[in-house]
């Protein structure tokens, strides 16, 4: 057993006990975030702010500059998706899950290369691609940003966004040495699946009736 606990957790032994706590505290609430996600719940907001929030602190202390940009993008995409999911599109509805538009697609397609500039010339300026970890980031970073912007617009092919960059971040996030994000991208992945299974059955489901 110690072998392989060592394998997984001995990075741990280098950190403050404070940080370890937050960073478990803070998967706790992401992985809530991404349950209420799939169930279509408005506590998918309040939940990933709260996880966010905590991630913006400990990447700064560990010097993870692109990981840190991702988590304040969400934080303030949170803030927009909070008020588009509570957006009434007449009396008694509020915004539906719905297919991504051409023109939609077209905006993603600017999102994901302006963050891969903005990533880019960010790293340049604070001299941080020291590793190969730093340009898997800047794509991560991108597929992410797009996808948390579909998810804010209810658009059911975010799932796709985020399943993506879920399966690259468990084995990047593991090799960096943070084993529960690790852990939590892994579930996230499976999450995400189910997720873009279920709002395609409601996007279906809303079709027919």
């Amino acid at each position: 057993m110690n072998p392989i606990f060592n394998f997984f957790f001995e990075q741990y032994a280098r950190y403050e006990t404070h940080h370890i706590v937050l960073e478990i505290i803070a998967v706790l609430f992401g992985l809530l975030s991404v349950v209420f996600s799939k169930q279509n719940n408005i506590l998918v907001y309040p939940t990933g702010m709260i996880s966010t929030a905590i991630f913006v602190y400990l990447l700064v202390i560990w010097g993870l500059l692109g990981d840190m940009m991702i988590n304040v993008y969400y934080f303030i995409m949170s803030v927009y998706g909070w008020y588009i999911w509570t957006r009434k599109v007449d009396k008694e509805h509020t915004t539906p899950i719905s297919k991504t538009t051409l023109k939609e697609h077209k905006i993603s397609a600017i999102i994901f290369f302006s963050t891969i500039v903005f990533v880019f010339v960010v790293y340049q300026v604070f001299d941080k691609w020291t590793s190969w970890t730093a340009y898997v980031d800047t794509v991560t970073t991108a597929i992410f940003f797009v996808g948390m912007w579909l998810m804010a617009k209810r658009k059911v092919e975010n799932w796709l966004y985020w399943i993506i960059g879920d399966v690259i971040s468990v084995p990047l996030y593991f090799y960096k040495g943070f084993t529960f994000t690790s852990l939590q991208y892994l579930i996230f992945t499976f999450i995400a699946i189910f997720g873009y299974a279920a709002w395609k059955k409601s996007l279906n489901k809303n079709l027919q009736t």
